[in-house]
């Protein structure tokens, strides 16, 4: 296996990635909370999400991807306060919450699908891990880790030094009541809860039974819960948008090694921003989202547009989003495929496995080095562009997107739409464009046409298609 250097936002800085057990990698993503439609700022996260785990599969690792889904606890406010995301969604649609998570979590699944994301190994959805949960939060109890108020049971922050070690933030700046009001009963700030109690003479759509009394869990101790029950010895990756580090991925880290004793997740990796054009955070909160039905398949836009847009912007990095960024994504993707296309026709029957080992050298450094997707991106057209056999330049470039998943080695099927006569006459036709014999060049046109087929020549040569 080659050198993988991986940013981790624990240590903030790039790492060689050395797994728990050699050769198998445990990675778990942060999943959509199912009360709305996933925006795309939310589906730049899976997308990083996505090239990191085909990059480690193309290692030659074998990788168990763990993705949760949240379908209960959590809450519109900051620091647990607020409204249940899926009891609010429920009284908008006028469904139940159950019906609401279903629905949307079906609404993700075909927008992952769309943009050609792996699903998870495994889905876990927060409802169906209650016991678990109940049991951590009795491990955290017994070692003195939890104290109860009116609300419910919360974890004592200032028991843990190192509670900042993933945010690094100066907690005597931290100021709460942002966007709800202070909950004055917390011993502190940063404190969290682990399970919240059904508010008196309030039936809630989703509680449950608990040493403690009747209520639901609190919303990072589902992802710990989770995280340790699927991957409990295999600790390796564990990654979410930047949103995550200074609450969710810190709490989780400071509840799970409270319990456990050992260390929570030994890589955490984070995707930035996506932004509307002008440097606004688009967020549901904000009002301001699209989702990739009202963004592009509405529109007659291939949803891989926005995959091809993301991976020209480095995870690490706040991408933006406008008509005209879009515009150059779809021609770009455009122009990939016309390329792929036109080497799949002139090879048509012929294609051989040969890899060229020098550009996948070049491909390797730039996807090992922190996911350099762009630099990757780069390779592949330098690689496009060069003179190197056409089945060995083939059989290169849909190996490399087996990282990339643009869906090249799908456009197989726009070659074995052309029959093996007229794919001759194509070879013919280039072989006399090349010699510059336009005569016989526009006679081998000519017949193609008689046969049903449209003839166009482009930028990238010449390309053949049905009527």
């Amino acid at each position: 296996m080659e050198k993988l250097f991986l940013y981790n936002t624990l240590t903030r800085t790039k790492e060689l990635f050395k797994p728990v057990k050699k050769g198998r990698v445990g990675l778990y993503t942060c999943g959509p909370t199912v009360y709305n439609f996933a925006h795309l700022g939310n589906l730049r996260t899976y997308i990083f999400e996505d090239m990191l785990k085909r990059v480690l599969l193309y290692n030659g690792y074998k990788v168990k991807h763990v993705m949760n889904i949240t379908d209960v606890g959590h809450l519109t406010g900051d620091r647990d306060m607020g409204e249940d995301k899926l009891e609010k969604g429920a009284k908008r649609e006028g469904k139940t919450a159950r019906e609401i998570a279903e629905f949307y979590t079906e609404a993700f699944r075909q927008d992952i699908k769309k943009l050609n994301i792996f699903a998870p190994d495994v889905w876990c959805k927060a409802t169906d891990y209650i016991k678990e949960q109940i049991e951590l939060i009795k491990i955290l109890e017994k070692k003195g880790y939890v104290y109860k108020i009116p609300d419910g049971l919360y974890f004592d922050t200032a028991q843990l030094k190192a509670y900042n070690k993933l945010s690094h933030l100066d907690l005597a700046t931290l100021k709460e009541g942002a966007r709800v009001e202070k909950n004055e009963a917390k011993r502190h700030l940063t404190d969290f809860a682990l399970w919240k109690f059904s508010p008196k003479g309030v039936k809630r759509q989703q509680e449950w039974p608990s040493p403690w009394g009747v209520g639901f869990p609190g919303w990072h101790i589902e992802c710990s819960a989770m995280s340790l029950k699927q991957l409990g010895d295999q600790l390796d990756i564990h990654c979410g948008g930047i949103d995550h580090i200074n609450v969710h991925h810190t709490n989780e880290i400071a509840q799970s090694e409270a319990a456990t004793g050992q260390k929570f997740f030994n890589y955490w990796l984070h995707g930035a921003f996506l932004n509307i054009a002008g440097g606004k955070k688009m967020a549901k909160s904000e009002e301001n989202f699209l989702t990739l039905e009202n963004a592009f398949t509405n529109k007659g836009i291939d949803p891989l547009v926005f995959r091809f847009a993301c991976l020209q912007t480095h995870y690490r990095k706040p991408m933006e989003y406008g008509v005209a960024a879009m515009e150059n994504a779809k021609s770009g993707l455009e122009h990939l495929h016309r390329q792929a296309r036109q080497l799949q026709i002139k090879n048509y029957k012929l294609r051989t496995k040969d890899i060229n080992k020098n550009y996948q050298e070049k491909f390797v450094a730039a996807i090992n080095d922190d996911l350099n997707m762009p630099q990757a991106l780069a390779v592949a057209q330098e690689l496009l562009k060069s003179d190197l056999d056409i089945s060995e330049k083939l059989a290169t470039v849909l190996d490399f997107d087996k990282v990339l998943g643009l869906g090249l080695s799908g456009i197989d099927s726009a070659a074995d739409e052309v029959s093996t006569e007229v794919v001759g006459l194509a070879r013919d036709r280039e072989a006399a464009r090349q010699n510059k014999n336009w005569p016989e060049a526009d006679r081998l046109r000519a017949e193609m046409e008689k046969l049903g087929y449209i003839v166009e020549d482009t930028k990238d040569g010449q390309r053949v298609s049905k009527k």
